[in-house]
């Protein structure tokens, strides 16, 4: 049903009949993108057509999403729940709607991993997902961008004292625009200040005798 990046004739990376998944590189090892992915709810943040309303953990690998998906325009109140699997994987189950299990998984590649992402529909049957097509979830890819910035900036800043903190505390828990914006004033504060140090040199050099 779903085909958000995935060549038709290619086989899911998980045993389902009925799968959407998006692959993306990262420069960080597969232990270390393991460790991200049990931070469930960061990584489910980070999705740019998620907006949340709240998040709460209801068990040690359990929780309560109500969230709005932009991408279909859906209203979803979840129950998940996170377990070790299939195999080297990661998989959120949930107990309502369309998409029944997330699976995460990773390699090794030259630089770093390759982290797929694998939304699972076959939990419910044939005929009532023909009918709730509109409810397929349309964020994947973007999702997987996101996650891929996301990482990057990780690999990137992380050495920076208080940058993880500010990052998982202050940033993630912003809704999506929110997020956009302050990258935007980041940017246009930092091109200010080369500006700044710009025309303080021209001054420079003309104030010399």
């Amino acid at each position: 049903m779903p085909d958000n990046n995935q060549e038709p004739a290619q086989a899911p990376p998980v045993d389902s009949a009925d799968a959407a998944w998006v692959s993306i590189v990262v420069p960080l090892p597969p232990a270390s993108v393991t460790q991200q992915w049990r931070d469930v709810e960061a990584m489910l943040r980070l999705n740019p057509y998620y907006y949340f309303k709240s998040w709460t953990r209801t068990g040690p690998m359990s929780y309560r999403a109500e969230f709005e998906n932009q991408s279909n325009q859906t209203q979803n109140t979840l129950m998940i729940e996170t377990r070790e699997g299939p195999g080297p994987e990661f998989t959120l189950h949930y107990d309502s709607g369309l998409k029944r299990r997330t699976v995460f998984s990773v390699e090794a590649v030259m630089g770093g991993g390759r982290l797929t992402i694998t939304d699972d529909y076959e939990g419910v049957p044939e005929t009532e997902r023909q009918q709730r097509l509109p409810e397929v979830d349309k964020s994947l890819k973007a999702w997987g961008e996101s996650l891929r910035v996301y990482f990057v900036r990780l690999k990137r800043w992380s050495w920076l004292p208080g940058w993880r903190w500010y990052i998982r505390r202050l940033w993630i828990p912003m809704k999506p625009s929110a997020r956009r914006i302050v990258w935007w004033i980041y940017l246009i504060t930092v091109a200010e200040f080369f500006f700044f140090l710009f025309v303080l040199l021209i001054f420079t050099i003309e104030q010399r005798p």
